[in-house]
């Protein structure tokens, strides 16, 4: 299995009560190391065509010879477009009084042409819901108060759509418009993920209802680029029992289920992906980063992908 995650391991840790000796024979040759620390990910999309978002995304581009991957969320938001903190906002989709939908690409362009124009090669985020879409429209846009309780932050954005063929329009829209102003070499390029930790407030759907939204999605990709690469589910580390379950589903569903969109058997799956973030505290007045469960939480991962066979292979 490839992946993106290993190279983590070789990162210091210092203060760090536990220790590990790492044995090198520079003389045995094994391929190319993958580039893992070459994807970066942020909440604020609106601050990646800001001056200062200019400057760090090229920032960004220059650490490696290798192309850099940069994802943010709430590419597919209702708002002003402006900055928040912990939010974004692109107003790609609103509907007319009549229901009709009315798609405008122009802040979504700025985000995905400041990448581009970097050198960055896009990691799309698949999110999240259009307040006309939302099966829970109203409140909308969240309130962040760093260390207080969510209610007032996981809002309809988090929730599934009322149409899903409403959503797959949206998504074919998006993807045919991209290949059309970036080019159809360039597009291909990029990974499409579809939404991120579902298995937790960033989805008030169940694990069905994902699978639902992954099918109508990774159909509506492909069928506006058939070579597009899609993947999902962008879960929480998989050492938790929930998120392991959540991970283990959705891959039964994609090798075995029955698929919502197509009504045929299975779902396309080019990349599998979840997140893993350590434990950080406190040791000495020093931030550890906990590397020694983001290990354990990856190898859970890899553990389960690894079960089923026909994924095996594929990128995580």
């Amino acid at each position: 299995m490839k992946t993106r995650l290993a190279v983590l391991s070789l990162l210091p840790v210092f203060a760090f009560p536990q220790s590990a000796k790492i044995h090198v024979n520079a003389g045995d040759e094994v391929g190319p190391a993958p580039r893992s620390w070459a994807y970066f990910g942020y909440d604020e999309a609106n601050y990646t065509y800001a001056r200062n978002g200019q400057k760090l995304i090229k920032e960004l581009a220059e650490l490696s010879e290798a192309p850099v991957h940069i994802r943010t969320h709430f590419l597919l938001v209702t708002g002003d477009g402006k900055g928040g903190l912990k939010f974004g906002s692109t107003n790609a989709y609103t509907e007319d009084s009549a229901g009709h939908a009315i798609y405008n690409w122009t802040v979504v362009d700025k985000i995905l042409g400041t990448y581009v124009d970097a050198g960055v090669t896009p990691f799309v985020e698949i999110g999240f819901m259009p307040q006309a879409l939302s099966t829970r429209p109203e409140p909308y846009t969240p309130t962040w108060v760093p260390g207080a309780k969510n209610d007032h932050y996981f809002l309809g954005w988090t929730y599934p759509p009322k149409n899903y063929e409403k959503w797959a329009d949206l998504i074919y829209r998006w993807v045919q418009h991209s290949v059309e102003k970036y080019g159809k070499a360039e597009v291909e390029k990029w990974d499409w993920e579809v939404w991120n930790e579902p298995n937790i407030s960033y989805w008030h759907g169940t694990p069905e209802d994902y699978d639902q939204l992954y099918d109508y999605t990774v159909d509506s990709v492909k069928r506006a680029l058939p070579t597009a690469h899609v993947g999902g589910p962008a879960s929480t580390g998989p050492a938790e029992l929930h998120a392991a379950d959540f991970l283990r589903q959705f891959l039964q569903h994609c090798a075995t289920g029955r698929n919502y969109a197509t009504g045929q058997q299975g779902s396309p799956l080019d990349f599998v992906s979840f997140h893993v973030k350590g434990r950080p505290r406190v040791v000495d007045s020093q931030a550890v980063m906990g590397i020694a469960y983001e290990m354990s939480d990856a190898a859970s991962g890899f553990a389960i992908v690894h079960s089923f066979p026909q994924f095996a292979h594929l990128p995580v």
